[in-house]
């Protein structure tokens, strides 16, 4: 979607906001430019929180509560495989304060 008074909205704005959608977000991620609402990483939380498809957080302005995947333990399980992977491997520049993200 075109921004709006200066916000982008992110890809899965509107659209379902399950692990497939976050993966295909981080793998567009950079990290070295500027946080945007098509350029965050959908797994760093802030304040306990995670985000939501444009990369706003609960409380913070134009925050919108996503639409969920289905959740089951076998679910749950791999994407914990998955976020353990994406630690032990971050992207080059993914470093507290770097200009991608929020903390």
């Amino acid at each position: 979607s075109a921004p709006v008074g200066g916000f982008q909205y992110g890809l899965y704005d509107e659209k379902l906001w399950d692990n497939e959608a976050k993966k295909d977000v981080y793998n567009k991620w950079d990290p070295n430019s500027p946080r945007s609402g098509l350029n965050f990483n959908p797994f760093e939380t802030f304040k306990g929180n995670s985000c939501d498809a444009s990369g706003v957080y609960p409380g913070e302005p134009r925050y919108k509560d996503p639409t969920r995947g289905d959740v089951s333990y076998a679910i749950m399980q791999a994407e914990a495989a998955e976020a353990k992977e994406r630690a032990a491997n971050p992207k080059a520049g993914d470093v507290k304060g770097c200009p991608g993200c929020k903390n």
